[in-house]
């Protein structure tokens, strides 16, 4: 069993930078690839980023050079460090622990957190 925490969301200008951070708990945590989803109001879940065991990731294309994903395996710790952030950015975050490798379908990931609000002003 893992346990997921997400922290870091907030209010922020277009233009400005959050990180989110999920803390994972349980005794095997550190073996699973994680990744970040987000779901606005009135729209399915969509992925966000993910990232393997050892540290290979992957983005959505409309993140790709403003987000980036890591994790620190001492910590059992994910972050999203979010930059240039657009109006369109705005959603709940949420983490994500798959068993397998790093995959874009929510379907595919085993432990969720409770999600992260983010709020992106014009």
């Amino acid at each position: 069993q893992v346990q997921l925490q997400e922290s870091g969301g907030g209010f922020v200008q277009a233009g400005g930078s959050l990180k989110l951070s999920c803390a994972a708990s349980g005794p095997t945590s550190s073996r699973y690839s994680m990744g970040w989803f987000r779901q606005a109001p009135g729209h399915e879940r969509q992925f966000v980023a993910a990232i393997s065991r050892s540290g290979s990731a992957s983005y959505e294309d409309s993140v790709k050079g403003r987000f980036t994903i890591s994790r620190d395996g001492a910590e059992n710790t994910m972050y999203l460090q979010m930059n240039s952030l657009k109006p369109e950015d705005t959603a709940v975050y949420f983490c994500a622990a798959d068993k397998g490798i790093p995959t874009r379908s929510r379907l595919n990931y085993d432990y969720w957190g409770q999600g992260t609000q983010v709020t992106v002003s014009s």
